[in-house]
């Protein structure tokens, strides 16, 4: 129970901070509009890393089901453990986004922009043309993946905890070269979760909620998390 538990609430912070400081930068009348992205970049690797320090021994701090489902994929996990870890990553992620929509109802009441309310709990594409969005999504969780598996090779980093400062530095990596495209969801959970809270929560004038290309960070990470995994365990190391 408790790797399960520990999924929801990591999910649940990670989006809490995730999608609260795209709130923070881009609502009207939040204390820190117009920061820009860098600090929304650095800020998601932030809110990787904290709840992976606090629940990396229950659960190994996955949040994510592209990266749950590679992990068995390669034998790292069991399979049985895939329905419960998917489960709680999406309700957590549903959670943390509803909190952001309460903390900052306020603001959300105050902004005009329909698509700039919805790009606090989901993710677009700058240019819609959705066989290169999904290569992007594919290609940036290759690269989080992958590196998540490289650090095998360094076990010295997981046993003083360097390894989540590692991956806080690939996730701001990937959304300062490659987040323009599409936002770099590289992670269903964070996506589906917020754009479901989204869509059933009580926005002042908001607009639709994007199903048409929700495809696309669904099954795009999982597909680069499979492939990142297939690639890492082909190489003779």
């Amino acid at each position: 129970m408790l790797p399960y538990i520990a999924e929801f609430l990591g999910t649940m912070i990670l989006i809490l901070l995730g999608c609260g400081v795209v709130a923070n930068v881009n609502l009207e009348k939040s204390g820190m509009k117009g920061a820009g992205p860098i600090q929304i970049t650095i800020a998601w690797g932030l809110a990787v890393m904290v709840p992976a320090y606090i629940f990396g021994s229950a659960s190994g701090a996955h949040f994510n089901p592209a990266l749950t489902i590679a992990l068995a994929v390669d034998g790292t996990i069991d399979w049985s453990l895939v329905p419960g870890y998917v489960i709680a990553q999406f309700a957590g992620a549903f959670l943390g986004a509803c909190l952001v929509f309460i903390l900052f109802k306020g603001q959300f009441d105050l902004t005009e922009n329909g698509p700039t309310k919805r790009g606090v709990f989901c993710t677009a594409p700058s240019v819609e043309n959705k066989p290169l969005n999904f290569l992007s999504e594919i290609i940036g969780t290759f690269v989080l993946v992958f590196a998540i598996k490289g650090l095998g090779n360094v076990p010295a980093a997981g046993q003083i905890g360097l390894s989540n400062i590692f991956v806080f530095g690939i996730i701001v990596s990937i959304g300062m070269s490659l987040g323009g495209l599409t936002g770099y969801a590289i992670n269903p959970a964070r996506d589906i979760g917020p754009r479901l809270a989204h869509a059933v929560l009580p926005i002042k004038q908001k607009c639709d909620s994007g199903w048409d290309y929700a495809i696309v960070p669904l099954l795009g990470p999982v597909v680069g998390a499979i492939i990142a995994v297939l690639v890492y365990g082909a190489i003779p190391w």
